[in-house]
């Protein structure tokens, strides 16, 4: 904690500079990655007064001249300025783009992508758009709902079964009015989870967004808000996992009446599997009871290939979690210039992966 501490200092120190050599966008970077590291009321002063003021603060963090904190500014006509993203500097290149988003009458001409196209193909298509249109990078007006448009898309399409029951439906669910497609259609996680999954973590931002009947909202952090959430979706949330907890206790119930291997792939003393032996062929080390020679002395190569076979489903699932998640690091990295990200991203291994590719080797072998 105390090396992120430093750390925020210094990224504090860099945004000053940045600020006295007219330079916001450097500034606001390293305020958003002091406020990660180590939030501090001095780095979100700063912050705020380059967000809300469009003017750097001066050096003891009191906002441009002209800025009054506390109250409202207005016009030369006595008319309030505009709040949240419509104050926010956009280009007629990201307009045009949000238009175009919210004029598309199908999933597959948001992604841009033919009716044919390949999980790759949406992957690099929803890469390019969610990073475009977070409303956090895009402030033109509707770009909120063009990123959650994406969003749904992309988890729609990217699931079989969804995607083969739009390709069945989705064209007549889509009249007489294109909101029944989207209703019909829903995807089953939130834009911003499915963009913090996609990229291995959230896009660098000081807001939060909550979901409240369909649409997006932003709030700043802080605790009255968490609470207020917690309080208004605890009830619903309870009744939308209910059925999960149900199937949940049911299939519980059902492994109950169901034999267990006899064999773990980890150290488990609770289930009696505390004996370490190794496959005979690629050397997969896995855990028996004190019977087990002697109940299994039989079948013993069954086991060991059953053990094998758990082994190797259980590497290729880590390996393409560490794949992605190294994949959209290095995405962001080079998205938005960060050479320290992008290091960081060509240093993570993929040990499930390299495992993987030695254990081919035998097999070809």
């Amino acid at each position: 904690m105390d090396s992120n501490k430093d750390e925020a200092e210094r990224c504090i120190k860099i945004a000053r500079n940045a600020i006295g050599n007219h330079q916001p966008d450097k500034a606001r970077k390293f305020l958003e990655k002091a406020q990660r590291l180590f939030p501090t009321d001095q780095a979100e002063n700063l912050l705020q007064s380059l967000l809300q003021n469009g003017k750097p603060p001066d050096e003891n963090g009191v906002p441009g001249r002209g800025a009054e904190p506390g109250l409202r500014q207005r016009d030369r006509a006595g008319a309030e300025p505009p709040q949240g993203d419509a104050a926010k500097a956009f280009t007629a290149e990201q307009l045009d783009a949000v238009r175009r988003i919210k004029s598309c009458k199908d999933y597959y001409q948001i992604l841009g992508v033919e009716k044919t196209a390949s999980e790759e193909d949406l992957k690099k298509a929803y890469r390019k758009l969610a990073l475009k249109f977070h409303p956090d990078k895009n402030h033109a007006p509707g770009a909120t709902e063009a990123f959650k448009a994406i969003g749904n898309a992309y988890a729609v399409l990217s699931n079989v079964d969804k995607r083969r029951q739009y390709d069945q439906y989705g064209e007549e669910r889509t009249h007489p009015s294109r909101h029944r497609e989207h209703r019909d259609f829903e995807a089953d996680i939130s834009p911003e989870d499915l963009f913090n999954m996609f990229f291995g973590g959230g896009f660098p931002t000081s807001n939060v967004h909550v979901y409240r009947n369909g649409r997006m909202h932003f709030a700043h952090h802080n605790r009255q808000d968490r609470r207020e959430q917690q309080r208004d979706g605890g009830l619903a949330l309870f009744v939308q996992l209910l059925p999960i907890l149900i199937l949940i206790i049911v299939s519980a119930l059902s492994q109950l009446m169901v034999t267990q291997p006899p064999y773990s792939l980890s150290y488990r003393p609770s289930g009696g599997h505390i004996h370490k032996r190794h496959t005979s062929h690629l050397k997969v080390p896995y855990y028996v009871g004190d019977r087990f020679i002697e109940e299994y002395s039989n079948t013993l190569k069954n086991v060991e290939r059953s053990v094998e076979e758990d082994y190797i489903s259980n590497l290729r699932n880590n390996c393409w979690k560490e794949k992605q998640q190294k994949e959209g690091l290095l995405y962001r990295a080079r998205y938005f210039g960060d050479s320290e990200l992008y290091q960081r991203a060509q240093r993570m291994g993929t040990p499930s992966c390299s495992r993987l590719s030695e254990i081919q080797v035998i097999l070809d072998g």
